[in-house]
């Protein structure tokens, strides 16, 4: 969540945090704009050679698509390239996410096969792919039993409520002493969240300091620690202290159990 040293700014932010909830006041003022251009190329496009005959019944405004750039989640986006390559790289012939971004988990099916754990099950048909109801406070699997493991983007959610799960103020914490319980020893975890200055947005998500992490796993062996900082720059490799003041940044963290 992006904070601002200007405390209007900050507070602004705030109101746009609850306003957003309803309806979206920026998206608002750009489209009238963006509808003008919106009716002046269906006109035009009207008046091309060979255009296809339009109906107002099967119009479909997309108004918000004209950018100079490509627009991309940045935590998200780097990530999941950093879990798939590494992955990948293992060789593992089979892989359990723990609710991940259904995104990540349906390209990583493509190379091994997966089992996804969720409260909310993703019903999809897929080969290489099976789908268990489960919480990430209590997997069904036994200690030391998941040669292969990945969590993203998950955690800091977890007792929040947001995705209907019990109310926890440790709900973090347990869930990564869970994680650690079902990893097998040589196995891989990869796993992601917010780092930075630690603090709670309710009911959004938590941010930790990434000695906080190394605290949550400490049965466990850091392998490398890669990162995101709060100008979206992807690290592979990167120091705990470097994150540690940060915002909003994101701390990629591959555990092995010795």
């Amino acid at each position: 969540m992006v904070r601002f040293n200007n405390p209007l700014k900050n507070f602004g932010y705030l109101c746009y945090r609850w306003i957003v909830v309803f309806f979206d006041p920026i998206k608002l003022i750009r489209a009238f704009p963006n509808m003008f251009s919106f009716l002046f190329d269906w006109v035009r496009y009207k008046q091309l050679k060979g255009s296809e005959k339009t109906r107002l019944i099967d119009s479909f405004p997309n108004i918000h698509d004209k950018t100079s750039t490509t627009p991309f989640l940045r935590h998200y986006f780097y990530q999941d390239i950093w879990a798939f390559r590494n992955i990948v790289n293992s060789k593992t012939d089979s892989h359990v996410d723990v609710a991940s971004r259904i995104d990540f988990v349906g390209m990583l099916t493509a190379v091994t096969h997966v089992t996804f754990i969720d409260i909310r099950p993703l019903l999809a048909d897929l080969t290489n792919f099976d789908s268990r109801s489960g919480s990430i406070l209590a997997m069904p699997y036994k200690d030391s039993s998941i040669k292969s493991l990945s969590c993203l983007h998950v955690a800091e959610h977890i007792g929040l409520g947001r995705y209907g799960d019990p109310l926890d103020p440790e709900g973090t914490k347990k869930a990564c002493k869970e994680l650690a319980r079902v990893l097998a020893k040589g196995g891989n975890l990869y796993f992601s969240l917010p780092v930075g200055k630690p603090r709670l947005c309710f009911n959004a998500h938590r941010i930790h300091a990434p000695l906080q992490i190394l605290e949550y796993f400490s049965d466990l062996k850091l392998v490398k620690l890669s990162g995101i900082d709060d100008d979206n720059h992807y690290f592979p490799d990167i120091e705990g202290r470097i994150l540690d003041n940060s915002n909003y940044a994101c701390g990629l963290f591959h555990f092995t159990k010795v």
